[in-house]
């Protein structure tokens, strides 16, 4: 006798496949009055606004040692550029002069600091970190660097005469 091999049965083939369950995301967790959440990276969630105050409450967010870094980088900014325009979008600080757009933005990750020069490709010298953006060059921060604050002030008054960028 030949040997047979079962066959699937016409009903058990024509069987609608299981429907996955996925869970939903879980949500995040609302914030206490005054309370600021950290994203992605320990960086603050402020919202969007203009002046010095919502610059202030993102330093003041910024965890640990990153606090005192946006402390002096602020101050950095304000004595390199008398009456700088400020401004927190998009969960980061930005720098600019009014009616000429933005030169410089800062924004916290997990174990540095990124300082973002948008004209930074026409700075001399250079900034060391590139980007996928021609023009943008960025210095990163981490804990225990020694800031070259003669090179850092430089940078933002070249920067502070470029065209900046209208955000």
């Amino acid at each position: 006798m030949a040997d047979k091999t079962p066959k699937k049965s016409a009903t058990a083939a024509k069987k609608p496949a299981a429907k996955k369950t996925t869970k939903p995301p879980k949500a995040m967790p609302k914030p206490k009055p005054g309370e600021v959440v950290l994203l992605s990276g320990g960086n603050p969630q402020i919202a969007k606004g203009y002046g010095d105050a919502p610059v202030q409450a993102y330093i003041a967010a910024m965890p640990g040692w990153k606090s005192d870094v946006g402390h002096r980088l602020d101050a950095l900014i304000e004595s390199a550029v008398p009456n700088v325009s400020k401004a927190v979008k998009w969960n980061s600080p930005f720098y600019g002069v009014e009616g000429e757009g933005w030169f410089l933005s800062f924004h916290c990750f997990t174990k540095y600091i990124k300082v973002a020069f948008f004209r930074g490709a026409s700075l001399k010298p250079t900034p060391p970190g590139t980007s996928k953006q021609k023009d943008v060059r960025y210095l990163d921060i981490y804990e225990h660097d020694e800031l070259d604050e003669a090179q850092l002030i430089d940078w933002i008054k070249q920067a502070s005469k470029l065209p900046g960028e209208k955000m």
